[in-house]
């Protein structure tokens, strides 16, 4: 107990900092996401092919090579600098690496999401002349969402586990980079690895139960 209270603010400021790089990466990821599965749904060959392609790749490739790519390929090689200072110019590489790896689970679960929508709705919104940009908008990505609140609540969760690798793209201030430093200096010490294991279960499990409820009320009888 007395190594928890001693690196107790540096856990508790890693740990910020994994909620911070959550949030960014879940707004960031579904946004792409979304992009991702127009693409996917697209007429255009082109934009079907190169959504596929991108999401096949990310899904395989495992996210610690995604975040070292982001590191050292597009920062160190390319130079890809987001803020002149490390600590902060890291955790803006790691969040994009995130962002874009998490992306491709969120475009499937709303692929998933709308195959689910009955094809008469997208042929009357082209019978009314709507684009296919105005239908997927305005009537497919809509209900999508409300299908498949769950899974996407599932990708949320495995995208706030997946922050405690964020030190393969050179962010040595999350928790797991503390809790790492704690037991070099101290060995390994049960009560700061509990606080950590708390910590993200305080934050996991209320998105679970949360995302279960709403998807059971926002449920669509078909």
């Amino acid at each position: 107990m007395d190594d928890l209270i001693t690196y107790g603010p540096n856990l508790a400021e890693g740990f910020l900092n994994n909620v911070k790089l959550s949030l960014v990466a879940a707004v960031a990821s579904l946004i792409l996401g979304t992009i991702l599965v127009a693409m996917r749904v697209s007429p255009t060959p082109v934009l079907r092919a190169a959504g596929t392609v991108y999401v096949n790749v990310v899904r395989n490739t495992p996210l610690t090579l995604v975040l070292a790519f982001s590191a050292l390929g597009l920062s160190d090689q390319l130079g890809l600098v987001f803020s002149e200072t490390p600590r902060t110019n890291s955790f803006w590489i790691v969040a994009m690496g995130l962002s874009a790896y998490t992306a491709a689970f969120v475009c499937e679960a709303l692929r998933a999401g709308i195959n689910t929508v009955p094809l008469g709705q997208a042929e009357a919104a082209r019978a009314i002349g709507l684009t296919f940009m105005q239908s997927l908008r305005m009537i497919i990505l809509p209900q999508a969402f409300r299908t498949v609140v769950a899974p996407l609540g599932s990708v949320m969760i495995a995208m706030i586990k997946n922050t405690t690798v964020a030190t393969a793209g050179g962010f040595v201030a999350d928790s797991a980079a503390e809790m790492k430093e704690a037991f070099d200096t101290t060995g390994a010490s049960i009560p700061i690895f509990l606080g950590i294991v708390v910590g993200f279960m305080v934050l996991t499990m209320p998105i679970g139960f949360f995302t279960g409820w709403l998807s059971r009320r926002l449920a669509v009888a078909r």
